[in-house]
């Protein structure tokens, strides 16, 4: 299903993927709560009342980022629709998968992701699992010198993320630099 980014957020059933040989009866396949947003309405996460919603996460992501570049002598990133489309994709993947690493469906890259949902120049992408709040995240990433370099490459000038609950509530965080 392919997953467009909007100006308001808004909440896209999607069937979980589950292995050939453990599928359920075509009857009653689990489902999986996704956000898609930029701005507009954070609906709460179905199945979790206590989850911070995907939507809010998103943006605390790319607001801790922004801070911690303007503390470093960067300029602000600016939100881009398609590395969002990109990053949802990714979190989606890992989420429903169990499949955690930087190769997403077919073994594709955050290059092909990200120039498939239409971004022509990314830079780096950042993925996390588990953590429960965006200080969490951001905080493991600068602490690892790989994922700090690409929060903090001063070239770089957008950022798309995304965050997708798996059906036992655990977040899966996907964060996409772009050079343009």
């Amino acid at each position: 299903m392919f997953i467009r980014a909007m100006v308001v957020a808004l909440t896209v059933s999607l069937g979980a993927v589950a292995p050939a040989a453990t599928a359920p009866p075509a009857a009653a396949a689990p489902r999986m709560a996704l956000q898609v947003p930029v701005a507009g309405v954070i609906e709460p996460v179905p199945g979790w009342p206590d989850a911070v919603p995907e939507a809010a996460l998103m943006s605390q992501v790319v607001t801790r980022t922004n801070q911690l570049r303007h503390a470093h002598g960067c300029g602000q990133l600016g939100v881009d629709h398609g590395l969002i489309d990109a990053s949802v994709r990714q979190s989606y993947y890992m989420a429903s998968t169990r499949r955690f690493g930087h190769r997403g469906p077919g073994g594709s890259t955050f290059v092909a992701r990200a120039r498939a949902a239409g971004y022509a120049q990314p830079a780096g992408e950042n993925i996390a699992w588990g953590y429960v709040t965006a200080d969490q995240v951001v905080g493991a990433w600068m602490a690892s010198p790989r994922h700090r370099a690409n929060m903090l490459n001063c070239a770089a000038r957008s950022i798309g993320t995304g965050v997708v609950y798996a059906l036992d509530g655990i977040p899966y965080y996907t964060e996409v630099f772009g050079w343009i």
